[in-house]
């Protein structure tokens, strides 16, 4: 197979046996504990179990170019190119919508004997019995493991989406909270929002001070075609 079929085949490989309880924090970071089981193709009966930690935070900076390298950190080129495929796709829109930055920590590896399902099944059942709310169990590929990690993490930001949206709307509408006074804030708020957007059809080098100051207010979403169609015109 090619790079691309590789890819695929990671990708529809994947299978989350157990998936975190609680959706992921709109404004905090987020941190999933995840187990990562795939089968060696070598052996019969040979699991390798790997263990770590994927951090979902929100990034200083963004930047018109390169997006879906700024969005990842730790992961592999795979990945990347799987990340970056998404991305040209509009599948990354929930990632982008929200600035959100993942990032890996890979803390441990081992191998067990025995059928995956089995080993699957017996993780699942200590996370349960732990009450880990942030616990992932993920079957996938083994040489394309992070391609895989990551189908798990896309899918995983679309099952938090809904109640992502509700925190985020509801911390937009708190500016319309307080009568005439806030109100006057609100506009200025808007006009210094137009002033940056008009800035940076000047100067590039502006989208990064606009990116913050949207995600600072909670209005990231409510211009998110407009800032995006500026991205896409600046190149």
């Amino acid at each position: 197979m090619g790079r691309q079929e590789d890819i695929w085949y990671a990708v529809n490989i994947t299978k989350v046996v157990y998936s975190p309880q609680q959706t992921l924090e709109t404004f905090g970071t987020t941190t999933i504990r995840y187990h990562f089981l795939s089968e060696l193709m070598d052996e019969v009966n040979k699991v390798r179990l790997r263990e770590g930690s994927v951090y979902s935070e929100r990034p200083q900076i963004i930047t018109p170019s390169n997006f879906a390298s700024q969005l990842l950190e730790g992961f592999d080129d795979k990945a990347q190119e799987y990340a970056d495929w998404l991305l040209s796709h509009g599948e990354m829109v929930r990632i982008l919508k929200y600035g959100l930055h993942f990032r890996k920590d890979k803390i441990a590896e081992q191998l067990i004997s025995g059928a995956i399902v089995d080993v699957a099944d017996s993780i699942r059942d200590k996370i349960v019995a732990k009450e880990d709310d942030f616990s992932a169990v993920v079957i996938g590929a083994d040489e394309l493991w992070e391609v895989s990690l990551l189908k798990f993490i896309v899918d995983y930001l679309q099952q938090s989406a809904s109640s992502n949206i509700a925190e985020l709307t509801r911390s937009a509408n708190t500016i319309n909270i307080g009568g005439s006074a806030s109100s006057i804030r609100e506009q200025s708020l808007r006009e210094r929002i137009e002033a940056e957007f008009d800035a940076a059809t000047k100067d590039r080098s502006r989208i990064e001070k606009l990116g913050n100051l949207l995600q600072e207010h909670g209005l990231f979403e409510e211009y998110e075609d407009k800032f995006y169609n500026l991205v896409q015109k600046l190149g």
